[in-house]
Order: C-alpha cells, then structure tokens, then sequence
C-alpha cells in the first residue's frame, strides 16, 4: 500500500515564523505610520544583516514579507493625516483628503483597509492563471517593453481633463525622466550601507509637495462616524479592479501602484470616484506583494524593493509559508489601520498643522541623508521643486513615475 503523505507541522520553526512575522509587522507599522519611510528600505536593510542573522534565510524573508504587507495597509494614515489642504482648495486635492475634509477620514481609513484585505484574499487565486499567462508572453513583454511603457505614458497624458492638463503631465514627465536618467545610477556615499537615491526622489517628488502645498493648512477637521457608505457591490469592483491592476506592477517594471490605480478608474463607479479610487489604490499596491512574489518565483525578476531584498538574501521562495505569512500579515495590517488609523487622525488633528508639517518635512530631509549623503538632500530639494510642478499645470502628480519609467525605456 502507497504510504499516504500528510502534511507535517514543526512547531518549533512554525514559533519561529511567527515570531519574525510579528517582528516585521512591527517594522512595517513603524515605516508606514512614518512618512518617508518605506518596507522596502528595512528590507534592504535586513537584506544587509541576513548573513549574520543565526536562523533559516526563510524566517528572514517572512519578516521582510510581514513588513511589506502591513506597510501597504497602514501608508494610507499619514497619507490622510498630512497635507490635508484648506477647505477652499478641496477641489485640487487628493481623493482621501476630499474626504477627510467632508469629516469621512475614519470611513477611508476603513476604505482603504477592506480594498487592502479583498485584494490579498483576490490576489493569490488570480495569481497562478496570471502568472501563468505572464511566463509564456513575458519574453514578448520584455522585448517590447520602451514600446509597452510607452503606451502607459500615452494613455496617462490622453486621460488627463484638458489640453492644458495632458500637455502639463508630458512636461513633468519629460523631465523626472530627465531627472532619474542624470541620478539612478549614482552610487553616493551615505552613513546607511543600505541606501540609495530612491528614497529622497520619491520623497521629495511625491511627499514634500503635498506638505508644502498644504502649509497653513488647518490640519484634520473632526471626523464623523466610521461607517463605510459606499455599496457593497461597488466596493467589490473597485477592489477588484485594484487587485488585476496590482497585477501589472507585479510583473512590468517602471510600473507603479499610482499608474496602476489610474488604469483601474475607468472600473471604479463615478458615483463613488473618491472612495472607488481609495480602494483601488490601495488594492493595487497590496496585491502587488502578491503578485512580485509569484513573478520573482516564475520569472527570477524581482520588482519590488522587498522582492530584490529576498532575492539578495538567498531566501528560499517556499511559497507555501510566503503566502501563509502574506494573509497573516495582512490581518495584522488590516486591526492595526481600524486600532491606529483613528488616533493618529485625531492627534494630527489636535497638532500645530504648519510645525507638524515642517517638521514633517525636516524627517523627510534627514532620511534623504541617511539614505544617499549630501547627494540625497540635493536631489530631494530638486524632487521637492519638481513635485510642485504637476497640480500648478492642472495635471496629476503620477506622470513623476517618468523617473523610473523614462530611464527603463531608454535602456
């Protein structure tokens, strides 16, 4: 008789996972709450300890997965608590600022939260089909791909509102483009062995312009009710039309949660264009943990931060126990938005708005630094100038991935 295979649980490394997930979730609370501050860089920096940590290569990438997940959950707090502009420029500002300035703050940290969960629990299905078309025509992709990105260059500029606005969005691109070809490939001196220009680019062109825009602001105004009043069967679409969009960040590179959020719209219901895009946003950027998973297992192409910091730590792509501590971390992600996310409203909304901001601001200044030397606070202070650029042209700020996207087709 052919012995039966049964699946075997160690407790003693099943203790171990959980206690580095918790310890990643940890870090990945600290980077999201933090502005400025990503999952990808405590990876890198994991990455630069793994060799001197006494455990399985694995717990070190469960940590650096927890990180990633409960990251892409909780960004969305300091990014509703700072910035928010004054309410006679509500019209210009982000959809989860909309919001909050309607008194919705606690409702789109919920948004957020349930667009963040639904795109996990979508993502893993979806991901074997898709990952299983994308290893068959990846070779097609990459040869074409100036040509691919190219196209997602376009249809950012012909779905802006106006003229004037897709013309102001090809400047901006023109020139991040500009600006990531003469900084990508610097390697400057910096006090953490784990840094990089990529911090104070996207601080300074994505952060600082909507702090500084937002300096005299009256902070977060009080909050009603949590309830989420947006239909259950919208919710459901927005959400899933995030999580096949964090497809395409998973697998083509230069592509980013933003970009992805913006092909998403055409899905999301007008009637709910705010609280669609919040969900969708955030569904892309947490279904792409999912999905850069698969490709770097499939493809050997990491396209994350966290993901080339596995691959530089010789993780072991177990995907088994990796996507057992992405759905762990993902309800810890998911209590620590609905425990946190209103506290941290509330106090920002209690602060000094125009010293949070420049002390914001300053935090902003000290990771460039750290993270990429007096070379870091130059390009941050350029980023930071660049960023306020798009909205004084009437466009969207996404058209600044041109720092990623414009070098990659030119190479």
């Amino acid at each position: 008789m052919d012995a039966l295979v049964r699946p075997v649980l160690d407790p003693t490394f099943a203790a171990a996972a959980l206690a580095f997930l918790f310890g990643g979730a940890a870090l990945g609370a600290v980077s999201g709450l933090v502005p400025g501050l990503h999952a990808n860089n405590f990876a890198l920096l994991l990455a630069g300890v793994a060799p001197s940590i006494p455990a399985d290569p694995l717990l070190v990438g469960v940590a650096m997965l927890g990180a990633g997940v409960v990251h892409s959950f909780l960004d969305i707090v300091p990014a509703l608590a700072l910035g928010v502009p004054d309410a006679a420029t509500a019209v210009a500002a982000l959809p989860g600022h909309r919001l909050v300035i309607a008194g919705r703050g606690r409702e789109a940290l919920r948004l957020s939260a349930v667009g963040s969960g639904l795109a996990v629990a979508l993502a893993v299905p979806l991901a074997i089909p898709i990952t299983w078309v994308m290893v068959r025509g990846y070779p097609t992709v990459r040869s074409h791909l100036p040509l691919l990105l190219g196209g997602v260059v376009a249809f950012l500029v012909v779905t802006e509102s106006s003229k004037r606005s897709a013309v102001g969005g090809l400047c901006a691109f023109l020139a991040s483009a500009a600006l990531g070809a003469a900084t990508l490939n610097v390697d400057p001196a910096a006090p953490l062995d784990a840094g990089g220009v990529l911090a104070p680019l996207f601080t300074g062109l994505f952060g600082a312009p909507v702090l500084i825009d937002a300096l005299g602001g009256e902070g977060v105004p009080p909050q009603s009710d949590a309830r989420i009043t947006m239909g259950k069967r919208d919710l459901g679409v927005s959400a899933s039309a995030g999580s096949l969009a964090g497809a395409i960040v998973g697998y083509v590179p230069g592509v980013s949660a933003a970009i992805a959020a913006v092909a998403a719209l055409p899905a999301v219901p007008r009637s709910e264009a705010d609280r669609g895009f919040i969900v969708a946003t955030s569904g892309a950027n947490t279904a792409n943990t999912v999905f850069a998973l698969f490709a770097l297992a499939a493809l050997g192409t990491p396209r994350t931060g966290v993901t080339v910091a596995l691959e530089e730590a010789g993780v072991p792509l177990a995907l088994p126990i990796l996507l057992v501590a992405v759905a762990t971390a993902a309800v810890c992600g998911f209590t620590l938005v609905c425990l946190v996310g209103d506290t941290y409203l509330r106090v920002v909304g209690n602060a000094d708005y125009t010293r949070l901001s420049i002390a914001v601001l300053t935090l902003l200044l000290g990771v460039s630094f750290a993270f990429a030397g007096l070379f870091g606070v130059v390009i941050f202070a350029v980023s930071a100038a660049l960023g306020l650029v798009p909205p004084r042209l009437g466009a969207r700020r996404v058209h600044l991935m041109g720092v990623l996207i414009g070098p990659l087709m030119l190479s």
